[in-house]
């Protein structure tokens, strides 16, 4: 499983990082470590948009984990 770590980067530094990620590896699974709402639903709306179903797992305070899946085609 690919993951990324954009703990400490503002918008768009997350969804940047993100897409990167999916354009590398576009049927592997993502964990992506977030630390705000913002770069939670900014990064949460790009995976969405790619065909990726999204799964949150709140970490602490506003760190989140989310879990990207590609759907089935």
């Amino acid at each position: 499983m690919i993951e990324v770590d954009v703990r400490g980067f503002s918008c768009p530094i997350p969804v940047v990082k993100t897409k990167k990620a999916i354009d590398e590896n576009p049927d592997e699974p993502i964990t992506v470590l977030v630390e705000t709402v913002v770069s939670k639903e900014n990064v949460g709306r790009l995976a969405s948009s790619r065909g990726y179903t999204v799964q949150e797992e709140k970490v602490a305070g506003d760190e989140y984990r989310l879990f990207l899946t590609p759907r089935e085609k």
